[in-house]
């Protein structure tokens, strides 16, 4: 039974608690089935999908250290046809009644606008998580995230094609976050996903070398969580759509604060590599969290953030008050 208490409701995707994967954290949730009842998600994000299929960067894939995980997978997947031929239909079969969005990255402007023809004529698939991060071919190497003309340029196409609720995943690797919060918002997105990995590179000493093969790859865990907070919170000011919010999240805190700075659901990732169980347990632990800090209900959190004191005062009465 669903804890109302809980719920959220957002573009495509009536969720019972706030709580879901991030995309590649779960690859396509069929792995998972055995941790515990994926039904108690509010939602299943699939991994991000290309036209065809990827086996990614040379081994390591993942680093780990003291400040959390590099990574450098270079988006493996099965591919396109591969996923709609013998994952979705195994996913629906396992999980229909679980909302389901799906992540997609294409090297142009076509490639997306393919995938979000494809993976619209399912049903099954409620939401469309548009990654924003990937090597734009058409610009010379650039990611579509970085750039508000190109971000919009990508929802714009695929908002074209499909009525499906669309999720601009953007790329905290920017100066500023606003200006392409506000493009996707109004190029047609209906949602937006933050943060992306944050980059980062590892050395290794005694050879001299990189330790991964292309040198630099996607930081994520605790480190990034701070990072995570504060480009929320900054487009949380700028835009009138919902935000998934994901980076460090290891705690049921962790999640909250990042619906404190503005989103209103949540996405964790390399945490479920440490414990697989780390979904379920937030979960459980949100009513008691709700009670501690006083919100009634989740909804409460996403708008309950203060604005910043005008004064050290002020914020220092607030702090005394916690």
């Amino acid at each position: 039974m669903t804890n109302q208490r809980l719920a959220v409701s957002l573009p495509g995707l009536e969720l019972k608690n706030p709580i879901m994967p991030s995309s590649g954290a779960f690859y396509y949730g069929l792995d998972h089935l055995d941790d515990f009842d994926l039904n108690k998600l509010g939602a299943l994000v699939l991994k991000t999908t290309t036209v065809q299929e990827r086996l990614g960067n040379p081994q390591p894939w993942v680093i780990f250290n003291q400040a959390g995980i590099l990574n450098s997978v270079g988006l493996a997947n099965p591919g396109l046809e591969n996923v709609k031929r013998d994952f979705i239909p195994k996913i629906e079969a396992a999980l229909p009644e679980l909302p389901v969005m799906i992540s997609i990255a294409g090297e142009t402007v076509a490639e997306y606008v393919l995938l979000a023809t494809e993976f619209a004529r399912f049903d099954y698939i409620k939401a469309l998580e548009v990654n924003l991060s990937c090597p734009n071919v058409d610009k010379g190497g650039m990611e579509f995230g970085v750039d508000p003309e190109s971000a919009r340029e990508v929802i714009a196409a695929i908002r074209q094609v499909t009525d499906k609720p669309i999720y601009a995943k953007l790329s905290p690797n920017v100066t500023d976050i606003k200006p392409i919060a506000k493009a996707v918002e109004e190029a047609g997105a209906d949602g937006i996903v933050l943060i992306n990995t944050v980059v980062g590179m590892s050395l290794n000493l005694a050879s001299r070398s990189v330790k991964l093969f292309r040198g630099t790859g996607g930081m994520s865990g605790s480190a990034v969580h701070p990072i995570a907070v504060r480009l929320i919170w900054e487009a949380a000011s700028v835009v009138k759509i919902p935000i998934i919010g994901v980076g460090g999240i290891n705690t049921v805190d962790d999640a909250l604060e990042l619906l404190l700075a503005g989103a209103s659901a949540v996405q964790v990732g390399s945490a479920n590599g440490q414990d697989p169980l780390i979904m379920s347990k937030i979960i459980d632990e949100l009513p008691d969290a709700l009670d501690r800090y006083g919100f009634a209900n989740i909804q409460d959190v996403t708008n309950g953030l203060k604005p910043l004191p005008e004064d050290q005062a002020s914020w220092e009465k607030e702090q005394n008050n916690d």
